[in-house]
């Protein structure tokens, strides 16, 4: 009798402690659900696609068009009611705003760090040359430099009351070179504002990315387009990072009378469409603006200024895509862009 009652307390006992467990492991607390949230749309002349990780399901639609609307109205050279279109026609009592007195100041220190080769003042050839939204003209040697006394950054000043002083009324800004990356580092600014870690903004092949991809439990990949052919070069980790590309693959026109092809880049040192020997250039920097106005500047450049340069920039990494004398495709990469490139 005895050893059916410790038999029976025994039981008992352990259907107590099967219970407790099963209560224990039931309480645990559950890994948070992971959302992707993605806004797409179109923005700045191209596309835009922003990707962006949280706990629960978001939209910030309102907050994203709003940026893109605030930037427009700052910079685009598009709309005749913008702050840089009333500038670029004349107006001189304009006092522009936090983002053009940010882009305008960047651009200042790029163009002094590239020695000039970055000049948001191309405006006038940029219109010229049929790739702004002014008139398109017939081009000669004498023409252009006739239109060089336009450009110059050094010729153009921001006032302490936040004006736009320029030695010649003729001086026209084009802020397209660095204003569409500058657009991406806000809305990382807006999602960074909202408590958002985990995103990866893209606004015409421009990126900035930032954590990971934690709802496919991964890094952010991203592609580099194959300036020779269609589909992508390599594809590289990206964290934490901006990245903007440049190519004179993207943007060109053909001459209706004579064939010939004219690529956008435009060398503010001669004034004329490069059609060097440069075919794609990468940039790596903490901001987009930043790599947007680098890319642009190295599409322009010869590829031993682009290096000695690099080497006195240690925030910025490139990966460039150019032709050798022999007229064969090469490649040059920083060693912190190489270290990127998934296999």
């Amino acid at each position: 009798m005895m050893d059916w009652l410790k038999f029976r307390r025994l039981s008992s006992l352990l259907f107590f402690i099967s219970c407790f467990s099963l209560v224990f492991v039931d309480c645990r607390p559950k890994e948070p659900q992971v959302f992707k949230n993605q806004n797409v749309g179109p923005a700045f002349g191209t596309s835009y696609s922003l990707i962006y990780i949280s706990t629960r399901e978001l939209d910030y639609q309102n907050e994203i068009d709003s940026v893109i609307v605030a930037v427009n109205q700052s910079m685009s050279t598009y709309m005749p009611n913008s702050d840089i279109s009333k500038i670029n026609n004349g107006n001189t009592e304009i006092v522009v705003d936090q983002m053009f007195q940010e882009v305008f100041q960047l651009s200042k220190e790029v163009y002094e760090k590239t020695s000039g080769y970055f000049d948001p003042t191309v405006g006038t050839l940029v219109n010229a040359w049929g790739f702004g939204p002014g008139k398109q003209i017939t081009l000669d040697s004498a023409r252009v430099d006739s239109l060089m006394q336009y450009v110059g950054f050094d010729k153009v000043a921001l006032t302490p009351d936040n004006r736009i002083e320029k030695e010649h009324a003729n001086i026209q800004f084009d802020f397209n070179a660095i204003a569409k990356g500058y657009a991406i580092d806000r809305l990382a600014t807006l999602l960074n504002q909202k408590g958002i870690d985990n995103y990866l903004l893209e606004v015409g092949g421009e990126l900035v990315a930032k954590g990971e991809n934690i709802h496919g439990q991964r890094s952010w990949g991203v592609q580099i387009q194959d300036p020779q052919a269609a589909g992508a070069k390599l594809a590289i980790r990206l964290k934490n990072k901006a990245m903007a590309s440049s190519g004179n693959y993207r943007k060109f026109r053909i001459d209706s009378i004579t064939s010939k092809k004219y690529v956008h880049t435009i060398n503010p040192k001669t004034g004329f469409t490069e059609n060097g020997a440069t075919l794609g250039a990468n940039v790596l920097a903490n901001t987009c603006a930043k790599a947007d106005a680098y890319a642009t500047a190295f599409m322009s450049m010869d590829l031993d200024t682009v290096k000695e340069l690099l080497k006195n920039q240690p925030e910025l990494d490139a990966y460039i895509i150019y032709l050798d004398q022999n007229g064969t495709t090469q490649e040059f990469m920083t060693p912190g862009f190489e270290k990127l490139v998934l296999d």
